[in-house]
């Protein structure tokens, strides 16, 4: 159980290695980042690019914004709408595309739930809190439907775990979760009920949008410039690893803990599928369009007082480095 976290603290031994770059990592345990930071490790990708890659765990997803905004972490996967909202109240953050794999609201297969509708005067758990970026992109889009699912559902925050629990445990009727919490609902006999993806495409997108990403400083961007595009070289190696090697994926499986092969199958697929394959302009363009349809429909205090996306948001590497 403790392997990804010996696994994590990527410490060379050789004395070129205590010269290396180092930068702190926020992981959670149960998410898809561990994964491929357990290739970079085991393919000694970081040695390789005079990283050492120190890892804090984190319990959830606000807990990587808690540490990034406390100087605790040098970068942490999280969502691009959260550091939209601190760019707009002061905090400098930037963010690099990391995955296009997103959730969905799931439901027992012999719901009576079949639409957005039916959600009215049921109880809606949601993981990652009332900021996360799932959560007001479903808002949106349920909105031109004509439901308002934050007045007219009970709603539960928590965990990604939590949520996960309290639908199994039926705490909840309903449950808007992260896609590998999806893939793993869907093996035991529950069904998607509306896509956030889906929900993209309502709200004007024609293509997947990486909703999470890698999130740092922009000062410490700026003092550290080579030393996050080695990073983000890194990961990009990892991730082409990812999409073309299965042998990869099993030495992968004690870290996804799959109940079967159809949850392993599904979370190695739509991993793969969820591989950032645009360019980051493309990307910020689809984002200004969605962030502009949110502004619309949500308070000041879930996005921020900008009315447009921050033009400094997203990280741009040098030509060489991945744009």
């Amino acid at each position: 159980m403790r392997r990804i976290f010996i696994a994590l603290l990527l410490v060379a031994a050789s004395s070129a290695a205590f010269a290396a770059d180092q930068l702190r990592i926020g992981v959670q345990r149960s998410g898809t980042f561990a994964w491929q930071l357990d290739v970079i490790s085991r393919h000694g990708l970081a040695e390789a690019a005079n990283l050492n890659l120190t890892a804090m765990e984190l319990a959830s997803p606000d807990a990587g914004k808690l540490a990034l905004n406390a100087d605790a972490v040098d970068i942490a996967v999280v969502d691009w709408l959260w550091v939209a909202r601190e760019r707009a109240l002061g905090m400098k953050l930037q963010f690099y595309p990391y995955s296009t794999a997103i959730g969905a609201i799931m439901v027992r297969n012999d719901s009576p739930i079949r639409r957005l509708a039916d959600l009215k005067g049921r109880t809606l758990s949601i993981a990652g809190g009332p900021l996360d970026k799932s959560w007001l992109i479903v808002r949106a889009a349920a909105s031109r439907h004509g439901v308002d699912l934050k007045r007219e559902t009970t709603l539960q925050y928590g965990a990604p775990p939590l949520i996960y629990q309290k639908l199994l445990q039926g705490e909840a009727e309903a449950s808007l979760n992260f896609w590998n919490f999806c893939a793993q609902l869907e093996s035991r006999g529950y069904r998607r009920l509306y896509d956030v993806r889906q929900a993209q495409t309502e709200l004007g997108l024609q293509e997947p949008l990486s909703l999470t990403g890698y999130v740092f400083p922009e000062s410490f961007a700026a003092a550290h410039k080579d030393t996050i595009e080695r990073f983000l070289a890194v990961v990009r190696q990892a991730n082409d690893i990812l999409l073309n090697s299965d042998l990869e994926w099993d030495a992968l499986r004690p870290l996804m803990r799959a109940e079967d092969e159809t949850t392993f199958l599904a979370l190695r697929e739509r991993t793969r599928q969820g591989l950032p394959r645009r360019s980051v302009s493309a990307e910020e363009t689809d984002a200004r369009a969605l962030f502009k349809a949110l502004v619309n429909i949500a308070e000041p205090g879930l996005v921020g007082p900008a009315k447009e996306l921050d033009p400094g948001l997203y990280y741009h590497p040098s030509s060489s480095g991945g744009e």
